[in-house]
């Protein structure tokens, strides 16, 4: 194998061929012009193109840059009719900020570690850094799988530590409840009942609701999940959509909409003047790990509230059944009444049998017996008592008493 950095030019008719050598394999290659310091410095590059990948790089492969990636990712979002694109371009706007101009060639795994540290600097979160980064990776395997490169750097992900756990405990969210617009209070309390996600309530039409069958169904292509559901209605979920469909605007198909028969947009202004009123200041994905939380609460089945909240695996669901500070107060409590409580010493009496020949089988003076056998049958007569102090059991009164 002849060693990286052979390499030189020949002259076919007018134009110069580069001629090298990378990992074994001889590569001969159109330098494209008649200036023969031209030729040389393209040899020049193409030499540091392998000792930096270690292989031979095409002539185009040279040519894609991160602005070509991004294109590339976003096509795939449009194109697969991904929901979250909107997130996607703001991660992209903050790569663009660093690598702007970039050859993929030069997106290494060392400049990829200087960018989050300079998003760390600027005080991005982890979790945020790990979308950008989540997305460099997308685009950079799209163009490997176009065939555009043959080759894609590791980028390491960093250690999450800011997961969201708010939640929004009833008496709170009555409050807030109390000071959102009219057109909102609905929507909202629907959130906080059924756990659904905010796209999800916008795009409820009234073609979705059935209620003479007191039941709503969620498209799937309305879905993150992309699989549909059926949600019953029942109590105050089916009073939200009587209520809606008196004040139903025809000209909407929307099951909500503001006074105007516009549909729900972006109301986040007067989420943040009904969180300053109340004094309670939460998230509106808030309602949904709250929603989650309170199903477990009331006693549902998992796998039941998985499927009214719409989660496909449970790791993200048992994030979502947040342990509040109420619920640990309450454990607290709980054990210092048990540890309070007198002791219960139960008085029970047994027959004795004659004494056998083998004395392992002779019954102790003092024997712990739990108090649920203390009701079996065997426990008769009057001729011997047993204290249970305790609940541990020894083999000398289970054989005994068998």
């Amino acid at each position: 194998m002849k060693p990286y950095g052979e390499g030189k030019i020949r002259k076919r008719g007018n134009i110069y061929w580069l001629d090298y050598w990378a990992r074994g394999e001889r590569h001969r290659e159109s330098a494209h012009t008649d200036d023969e310091d031209q030729a040389r410095k393209l040899l020049r590059k193409r030499m540091a193109e392998v000792v930096h990948t270690g292989k031979a790089l095409s002539a185009t492969e040279g040519k894609v840059t991160f602005e070509d990636c991004a294109v590339a990712l976003e096509t795939d979002y449009a194109v697969n009719g991904k929901r979250s694109i909107r997130s996607i371009k703001l991660s992209i706007h903050h790569l663009q900020g660093y690598f702007q101009g970039a050859r993929a060639l030069d997106i290494t795994t060392d400049r990829v570690k200087r960018y989050v540290a300079i998003r760390q600097g600027e005080g991005a979160e982890n979790a945020s850094i790990n979308r950008e980064l989540s997305a460099l990776k997308r685009m950079l395997r799209l163009m490997l799988q176009a065939g555009r490169l043959s080759a894609v750097p590791y980028i390491p992900m960093l250690e999450e530590h800011n997961a969201r756990q708010g939640f929004v405990e009833p008496a709170d969210f009555r409050a807030l409840h109390a000071e959102l617009p009219s057109y909102l209070q609905d929507p909202v309390l629907f959130l906080y009942l059924s756990g659904w996600r905010l796209g999800e309530m916008k795009s409820l039409q009234w073609r979705d609701v059935d209620l003479p069958d007191q039941a709503i169904h969620l498209r799937p292509e309305h879905s993150k999940s992309k699989r549909g559901r059926v949600l019953p209605l029942r109590g105050e979920l089916l009073g939200i959509f009587e209520r809606a469909l008196d004040r139903r605007s025809l000209a909407c198909p929307y099951v909500f909409h503001d006074d105007g028969g516009r549909p729900i947009g972006d109301f986040r202004k007067a989420w943040r003047t009904a969180g300053r009123a109340s004094g309670i200041r939460v998230l509106v994905h808030d309602l949904r790990r709250s929603a989650v939380r309170n199903m477990i609460r009331a006693g549902i089945a998992e796998h039941t509230a998985m499927a009214i909240s719409g989660h496909r695996t449970r790791s993200i669901f048992d994030r979502y059944d947040i342990v509040s500070l109420t619920d640990l107060e309450r454990s607290v409590d709980q054990v210092q009444e048990y540890i309070a409580r007198p002791a219960a010493r139960a008085i029970v009496t047994v027959n004795r049998r004659e004494p056998s020949q083998n004395r392992h089988n002779e019954l102790p003076a003092e024997s712990s017996i739990p108090e649920k056998l203390l009701d079996s049958e065997g426990f008769s007569g009057a001729t011997r008592r047993i204290r249970t102090d305790d609940l541990l059991i020894t083999n000398q009164l289970l054989y005994r008493l068998s």
